[in-house]
């Protein structure tokens, strides 16, 4: 019980220290009005070439209402907009606008800033173990989700009959 209960108050710790350390950064450059709640989805916009709503959502693990939301703050500030898809006119997918590009650019260079700042101070194969370990973490518990919800949908499956 110690374990787990430590292991999730780390990772919240680290996670603040590292989003605030980027909104600083990214407070510099002039970006004012992002919320930590935005980055997860900000960089996956960014990394990712007009995605749909269900790709980030699915990425960044939020519900669809919160996506929702975060969508509309960020569309409301100028960094996306949300366009139709070509191929399927009721799915959405979500484009940088210019001034979003402009803040890409900027992400990417703190990101990088941040990479070297931590890999001096941490050390590459320290970053490395630790980013393995926590994908293997992350494997494992995502696949006990899964499984668990499937045998709840198999269960609600067998009463109905």
């Amino acid at each position: 019980m110690k374990h787990v209960s430590a292991i999730g108050s780390l990772l919240k710790k680290i996670y603040r220290i590292y989003s605030n350390h980027i909104l600083s950064y990214l407070q510099d450059k002039g970006f004012t009005d992002l919320r930590p709640s935005f980055l997860e989805i900000l960089v996956y916009i960014c990394e990712n070439e007009g995605p749909t709503i269900k790709e980030i959502g699915s990425s960044c693990g939020l519900k669809k209402q919160t996506m929702t939301s975060h969508l509309n703050e960020l569309q409301k500030r100028g960094y996306i907009v949300r366009k139709s898809s070509e191929v399927d006119k009721r799915e959405q997918r979500v484009y940088l606008t210019e001034y979003g590009e402009k803040f890409k650019f900027s992400l990417f260079d703190v990101l990088e800033l941040i990479e070297g700042n931590y890999s001096r101070r941490i050390g590459e194969v320290e970053l490395e173990r630790i980013q393995s370990t926590l994908e293997n973490m992350h494997n494992k518990l995502s696949n006990v989700e899964r499984q668990t919800l499937e045998s709840r949908i198999q269960l609600n499956l067998s009463l109905d009959f």
